[in-house]
């Protein structure tokens, strides 16, 4: 990979990672509602998740999309769904209650890899990723490169915004106070869908 093609595939992965999408708001929420520890497995299936899905559509899945594209726009408006879902789970959350016991818990590991799979935001990472900047015709190692890099600017990400929800629960301290933030983080991940339905 060239340094200028480096150069510019960091500055548009720190952009995507960093910047308030879906899974950023989500992992600011389930910081402050369950801490940050708890979130870990919600952490650790987005970095992997999104990893994951620019190996697998850069090493050919991506072709299937171009064969079918009936399936881009089913992803999208399932994504959608599920979303607005999420959005109506956080905002109906309060402060977590401190028993081992309880069901409801943080998005699991599995859940939030499979939720990359119908994250808007994520595909226009992949789908950026795969065609401006892997140029795999010439660079196959490209990928590989690319990949690594999404791995490690996903833990910095989802760190840094687990902790800034989890840095607030001193602040934050109760019931209402906590509801009424995750209230405004549904919808702000509701107003994430805008650019699904401004593409329609």
């Amino acid at each position: 990979m060239s340094q200028s093609l480096l150069f510019a595939f960091l500055l548009f992965v720190s952009v995507m990672f960093f910047t308030p999408g879906p899974n950023n708001i989500m992992l600011l929420s389930s910081g402050l509602t369950y801490g940050f520890r708890r979130t870990l497995p919600h952490m650790a299936g987005v970095i992997l998740g999104g990893a994951f899905m620019i190996g697998a559509v850069g090493l050919g899945l991506g072709a299937v999309f171009i064969a079918y594209p009936v399936l881009k726009t089913i992803l999208k408006y399932a994504g959608a769904a599920y979303l607005i879902y999420l959005a109506a789970a956080i905002a109906m959350s309060g402060a977590a209650k401190m028993d081992p016991d309880s069901r409801r818990g943080p998005i699991t590991f599995w859940g939030a890899v499979i939720f990359q799979w119908v994250n808007v935001k994520a595909w226009v990472m992949v789908i950026g990723t795969i065609t401006a900047y892997a140029a795999i015709a010439a660079f196959p190692w490209n990928i590989a490169i690319e990949t690594g890099i999404s791995l490690m600017m996903g833990i910095l990400a989802t760190t840094t915004w687990a902790l800034f929800g989890s840095s607030l629960r001193p602040i934050l301290t109760s019931p209402p106070k906590v509801r009424a933030f995750n209230i405004a983080m549904a919808f702000l991940l509701v107003a994430s869908l805008y650019p699904v339905f401004a593409d329609a």
